[in-house]
C-alpha cells in the first residue's frame, strides 16, 4: 500500500504547483486522503469531514423525518424544504451507498447525509433523502423497485412541499448510483407515466457486471449466476434511455470504479443525444466525494448545478 500511495503521490505532484493553488481542498486534507489511498474507507474519511459540516438545528430549512414511501421497515425518506426559495422548486432525491448490504440515509450524531440535503436546500431544491431495502434479505431487483417507489412518492406528494414533479433529479453514490442506474435503464421499474425523472446523477457507480469479476457484495445482491449479469447490468439500458444523466467518479476511487466510469463515458457517446455529461473529481476518494458536499469544496456540486441547468 505504501508503494502504491508513493507512486500516486508522485503522479499527482507532477501535476504542478498550480493544482494545489487552485484547489479548494486544504493541502493537509488532500494528503490525508492520499494516505488513505484508493479504498472505501468510511470512518476515517467521515472523521476528516464531520468538523466541516453543519449540525442541527438547521437554519432556513424545514425537515420532515422518516416519511413512509412504502410498506417495508426501510421504506423511509426525509424531506428538506428551503424557507427562502419560491415554489415550484426542482427536487433532488439522494440515494446513499453501502455495498448493497449496509448504509442509511442518516446516522444519529453524524452530519451525513444531511449535508447533501442542506446543500440542495441552499441551492433552491426540495431535497429528498431516501433509504431502501438491503441484501441479502432483499436481492435484485429490490433496489430498482425501491427507486421506482421513491420516484412515485415524490411525483405524487412533492407539490404539497413546494416541489416541481416535472423537475425530479435522482442522484446516487456507489451502490446508490447502481440502483439509480438500474432504475433508469430498466423501464419495467418505472411506476410513473414515462419515467418520472428530469435527469439522473450517478456518482461512482458500476454499470456493466460483465466487464470484470464481481465482488462479494455484488454476489449477494445480484446472485452467483453469471448468465444473468448482462440483463441485470445498466450500461446498454442507459445508452438507450432518453433520460439525461451525469456520471462522475473520484480520482482516488478504487480502480474498478474508475474503469466503469470510463466504460460508461465511452458507451454514452452512442446515444442519439450525444455523449452524457461526465466529470472526474480531482483529489477526492470514494467517500470524500460526498462527505465534502456542503463545504467550500464545490467542484462536484458545481457540476451537478450545471447539469441541472442544462436539462430543459
Amino acid at each position: 500500500m505504501r508503494l502504491a500511495v508513493s507512486a500516486l503521490a508522485a503522479a499527482l505532484t507532477l501535476a504542478g504547483p498550480a493544482r494545489a493553488q487552485e484547489s479548494p481542498m486544504p493541502e493537509e486534507l488532500a494528503w490525508k486522503l492520499l494516505e488513505l489511498g484508493r479504498v472505501v474507507e468510511m470512518p476515517k474519511t467521515a472523521a476528516l469531514y464531520a468538523p466541516l459540516q453543519q449540525r442541527e438545528p438547521y437554519q432556513g430549512v424545514k425537515v420532515e423525518r422518516d416519511v413512509k414511501y412504502g410498506p417495508a421497515d426501510r421504506h423511509l425518506l426525509d424531506v428538506f424544504t428551503p424557507d427562502a426559495a419560491s415554489p415550484p422548486r426542482p427536487v433532488l432525491i439522494y440515494i446513499h451507498g453501502g455495498g448493497f448490504v449496509a448504509g442509511n440515509k442518516r446516522t444519529p450524531g453524524s452530519p451525513f447525509y444531511d449535508n447533501v440535503m442542506l446543500w440542495a436546500a441552499k441551492n433552491g431544491f426540495v431535497g429528498v433523502n431516501a433509504t431502501y431495502r438491503l441484501a441479502p434479505a432483499f436481492p435484485w431487483p429490490a433496489g430498482a423497485e425501491d427507486m421506482g417507489a421513491i420516484v412515485r412518492w415524490v411525483a405524487e406528494n412533492i407539490v404539497l412541499r413546494g416541489g416541481d414533479p416535472k423537475r425530479i433529479f435522482l442522484m446516487g453514490q456507489s451502490a446508490g448510483a447502481i440502483h439509480v442506474a438500474s432504475y433508469v435503464s430498466h423501464g419495467e421499474f418505472h411506476k410513473v407515466k414515462g419515467d418520472g425523472l428530469a435527469g439522473a446523477i450517478m456518482v461512482s457507480g458500476i454499470y456493466d457486471l460483465t466487464a470484470s469479476p464481481v465482488g462479494d457484495a455484488e454476489l449477494v445482491y445480484y446472485g452467483s449466476d453469471p448468465s444473468r449479469y448482462a440483463e441485470r447490468s445498466s450500461l446498454q439500458g442507459l445508452v438507450a434511455s432518453p433520460i439525461p444523466f451525469l456520471i462522475t467518479a473520484a480520482e482516488l476511487d478504487p480502480p474498478r470504479f474508475v474503469e466503469q466510469f470510463e466504460l460508461m463515458k465511452q458507451a454514452s457517446c452512442k446515444r442519439p443525444s450525444g455523449c452524457a455529461r461526465s466529470f472526474m473529481l480531482p483529489q477526492h476518494s470514494h467517500m470524500s466525494e460526498v462527505y465534502a458536499i456542503n463545504t467550500p469544496d464545490t467542484r462536484l456540486t458545481d457540476e451537478i448545478l450545471e447539469f441541472v441547468k442544462s436539462v430543459k
